[in-house]
């Protein structure tokens, strides 16, 4: 070692920037960056760090000792640090946060086995690869103009509309570098929902799938980490993951497929890094100089604009596989039903007619309210008391199966009062519908029709999902009631009747982008209707049938709806025509929330004039016993963008160093949905 070395050392904490220690003379030959080591913080915590950068220029204060190198080779390159300082800047946090996120909880600390996991046997699966579907002469013409179009765009959209057969031309791209001894990553917005996907995949692929998502163990995370780490075997590597497996170490990437890329569960809500692994599959993909390929039969708006503006490819596919027609859409006025007494509890007389005929055909159905629980609050006849949640500023949410009372927002629990705690009446009332109420409803209408309900109370273990979606799909049961769950990558023979209980409820959130949500949604689940022999039946309940949403959706009309909302969004300043970045100010104390939201617009305000607005409190002011304020911020998309976000960090770390308000908490959201 020619004279005193040091190593640049990231930790998975919220720090600003890595520290500096000292290289001691004996780990010099075995250090190289992308290695874990273990480094003293403060006088008494031991933590594992990663090497960042190696360098001979000394610290301005005396640096201590790095402990001892952990890995023998390291567990990351330049690649991947370049996709987390990306992030780090993009999404305003910090690249220990993003440290925290990208590595399996066994590498986040001094693990005495990973030798003893690095000699665990890969995981195998033994079952005999069968040849992909040829391709319909559409999808043929499809996959040769994505891969003439590979070397020229970089991201290309695949629009093709439900059951038209997406995901055989992926399987017919994936088997063409699999082939070449190469890596490919399929993204999924949620691994335990597509679970057959899974399932066709490694019919076709078998053991050369690896699925990496956090319902699995942690060895069995590290497992595959390791397999993607020492690179393809000889037979290409398929990883099949949801939006946390953009940070997987791969070796030789070729391709990276985002499928069902208008999803909002590929945005990170808590903790930091906020990100969106769509978005960030696109950088990954430029970092790897591999093609991206995302797909959607309803595109989100941003994805849409950037394809009919030139950035993206766009390929469309307008008819479903094997001829299937497009289900007829029937709509039922709940209002007028009301009205003339003809409701028989949530149920217009259309969708019991409806389901009527299925059950008499032995055919299934699949009914969708995105809300679950029995009922959204309970109320007191007599002096209108709502129980509230003691933590959250939020009405508790009745789920009558097991007796309890709920906040969806922290968890918080109590028993359904016998009488008001207010006024000691008995008169307490439901209001409003969950899937647990529709399907109680339902089978007293129904008495022999066999039920199920798929939502996240029905669905907290894997083994649960699983075995609700096979029982349908083995014709065991006739109705399946769910939230959007059961929107999700589903395909089932025997569906002919898709029932959509409250579109109202979709339309009517207060927010920018209820519009795009509720046409995605209705669009998505209406595809689930059909068969190769037989139309499918959709049948939509709403108030007001003359929605010019509704509209849309009864005529399939994509292209008008997406004109309607881009006029909108860019009369008023939002995406995909500007960025946003949306700051949430929290603090237990609401004076000093108020005050502290005001001070911080104001300094952003004189930073960026015209472009900051609020603060404002959100439509939920309290969650977790914190309160909130909102500042939004629209920035035009131009060369200025990275520069205005440097200042807005810079800002909002001088304010929160002063510690003018204690423990004031400021989240970054970049992108918000």
């Amino acid at each position: 070692m020619p004279r005193e070395t040091y190593a640049d050392i990231l930790l998975p904490l919220a720090l600003p920037e890595t520290l500096t220690y000292r290289l001691p003379e004996e780990l010099y030959p075995a250090a190289k960056p992308g290695q874990r080591v273990m480094v003293h913080l403060g006088k008494k915590k031991i933590l594992a760090g990663l090497i960042w950068r190696i360098h001979f220029t000394p610290p301005l204060f005396e640096a201590r000792d790095i402990i001892r190198i952990i890995d023998e080779a390291p567990i990351l390159d330049d690649r991947q640090f370049t996709l987390w300082e990306w992030m780090a800047g993009y999404y305003l946090c910090t690249p220990g946060e993003v440290m925290k996120a990208a590595l399996p909880a066994f590498l986040k600390v001094d693990n005495r086995d990973p030798k003893r996991i690095r000699k665990i046997q890969p995981i195998t699966d033994n079952r005999q690869p069968i040849t992909a579907v040829p391709l319909s002469p559409p999808q043929q013409q499809i996959l040769q103009d994505i891969k003439a179009g590979f070397p020229m765009t970089p991201v290309h959209l695949l629009h093709g509309i439900t059951s038209s057969g997406k995901t055989e031309i992926y399987i017919h791209l994936i088997q063409e570098q699999l082939e070449q001894n190469h890596q490919v990553l399929y993204l999924l917005p949620e691994i335990a929902l597509t679970t057959q996907i899974i399932v066709r995949l490694q019919n076709v692929f078998g053991d050369r799938v690896l699925v990496y998502h956090s319902r699995f163990t942690q060895v069995r995370r590290l497992k595959v980490w390791n397999q993607i780490l020492s690179g393809p075997d000889g037979q290409g590597q398929l990883i099949l993951g949801v939006r946390s497996s953009v940070f997987l170490p791969f070796r030789d990437l070729s391709l990276i497929i985002v499928d069902e890329e208008h999803e909002q569960s590929y945005k990170q809500q808590d903790p930091a890094p906020r990100y969106n692994a769509r978005d960030v599959a696109i950088i990954l993909g430029n970092i790897h100089k591999s093609p991206v390929l995302m797909g959607s039969a309803t595109p989100s708006i941003e994805s849409y604009h950037q394809a009919h503006t030139g950035k993206y490819h766009l390929h469309e596919l307008n008819e479903r596989y094997g001829g299937i027609d497009r289900p007829e859409i029937l709509l039922a006025d709940s209002r007028d039903a009301r009205k003339r007494k003809k409701m028989q509890g949530p149920f217009t007389p259309l969708m019991l007619k409806a389901i009527n005929e299925i059950l008499a055909r032995n055919e299934q159905a699949i009914l969708f309210q995105n809300r679950r629980g029995y009922s959204p609050y309970i109320e007191c006849q007599e002096c209108k008391w709502i129980p509230k949640c003691q933590h959250c500023d939020v009405s508790l949410t009745l789920h009558r199966a097991q007796g309890k009372l709920e906040c969806h927002y922290c968890g918080y629990t109590e028993r359904v009062p016998t009488r008001c705690p207010s006024c000691s009446s008995t008169g307490l009332s439901t209001h409003g519908l969950g899937t647990e109420r529709i399907e109680e409803d339902l089978q007293l209408l129904f008495p022999d029709a066999r039920l199920a309900r798929l939502d996240l109370d029905s669905t907290r273990s894997t083994s649960a999902f699983s075995r609700i979606l096979t029982d349908f799909e083995l014709g065991k049961t006739d109705i399946l009631i769910g939230t959007q769950m059961v929107s999700k990558g589903l395909d089932f023979s025997k569906v002919s009747l898709v029932g959509i209980m409250d579109a109202d409820q979709l339309l009517n959130y207060p927010d920018f982008r209820s519009y795009e949500r509720s046409f995605q949604l209705m669009t998505q689940v209406s595809g689930r209707a059909g068969r190769r022999d037989t139309q499918g039946t959709v049948v939509i309940q709403c108030s007001d049938p003359t929605h010019p949403v509704i509209q849309q959706v009864l005529e399939n009309n994509l292209a008008g709806f997406y004109q309607n909302e881009l006029m909108e969004r860019q009369q008023f300043g939002y995406p995909p025509f500007t960025r946003l970045i949306r700051f949430n100010i929290k603090h237990t104390d609401i004076k000093v929330v108020a005050e502290a939201a005001a001070d911080l617009a104001y300094e952003l305000k004189q930073t960026l004039p015209g472009k900051v607005m609020g603060p404002q409190a959100p439509v939920i002011s309290r969650i977790q016993g914190k309160h909130i304020q909102n500042i939004l911020i629209k920035l035009e998309r131009n060369p200025e963008l990275l520069v205005r976000k440097k200042a807005i960090a810079s800002l909002i770390k001088k304010f929160i160093d002063k510690k003018t308000y204690g423990s004031l908490v400021i989240q970054a959201d970049v992108d918000p949905l």
